[in-house]
């Protein structure tokens, strides 16, 4: 079952019932804005995101409950921005995480350490990945690659599954991003006003050569 959804709206906008706005939140019925005391969810408090433990435990006592979103243009989709609940459902999960927040805190802590440790590891097995594909890259250039792609949260080439999978394409497109920042003009001619596919075009036979140069097996 879908849960009920509350539109925080990118345009002023009045209710269709009652007029009243502009609205900072908003159901949408039938294409039509309404403000939340018209769509029966006035009562409701607003919860937002951050705090995984407090929005799961206020949805699960709240028995009235909607999803708030607001729409990305960028990114051209809607995303969450918290919840509405009751405002008891709220106390009382407040209630229930601060009993429980040192466990919570050293889960965290635990969690946190584990995925650090997973990171070292795995930004040494691409480091040793960049340098059998390259054996010519510095040391320090191949743990700088390996370090850069492979940031938590970061969404480059190193979280992707293919690149988490040591995948040669992802590895090499890793390796292809750094020279193309550090080795040729590539960020001057974009900050020149070069688009960026003809900054590409320029720069690629100055990459090609870099990276053929570095597979080649380092000389005794």
């Amino acid at each position: 079952m879908d849960p009920l959804v509350v539109v925080e709206p990118l345009k002023r906008r009045r209710c269709a019932e009652c007029g009243r706005g502009p609205l900072e939140q908003l159901v949408l019925e039938f294409g039509s804005p309404r403000c939340l005391d018209c769509a029966d969810l006035g009562h409701l408090v607003f919860l937002p995101r951050g705090n995984a433990a407090l929005t799961r435990r206020s949805r699960e006592a709240s028995s009235l409950w909607a999803v708030v979103v607001r729409h990305n243009k960028q990114r051209t989709r809607y995303e969450r921005q918290g919840l509405l609940v009751e405002e008891a459902a709220l106390a009382r999960a407040e209630e229930a995480c601060l009993a429980d927040a040192d466990v919570r805190a050293r889960r965290r802590q635990r969690d946190a350490a584990r995925r650090a440790a997973e990171d070292v590891r795995f930004t040494a097995r691409l480091t040793a990945e960049i340098l059998r594909l390259f054996p010519s890259c510095p040391l320090d250039r191949a743990l700088d690659v390996a370090a850069h792609t492979s940031a938590r949260g970061s969404g480059r080439v190193g979280r992707t599954a293919a690149g988490r999978a040591l995948d040669e394409g992802a590895v090499t497109a890793a390796v292809r991003a750094s020279v193309r920042h550090l080795d040729t003009p590539y960020d001057s001619l974009l900050m020149q006003g070069v688009p960026r596919h003809e900054a590409r075009r320029r720069v690629a036979p100055a990459i090609e050569a870099r990276l053929t140069a570095w597979r080649c097996e380092r000389r005794a």
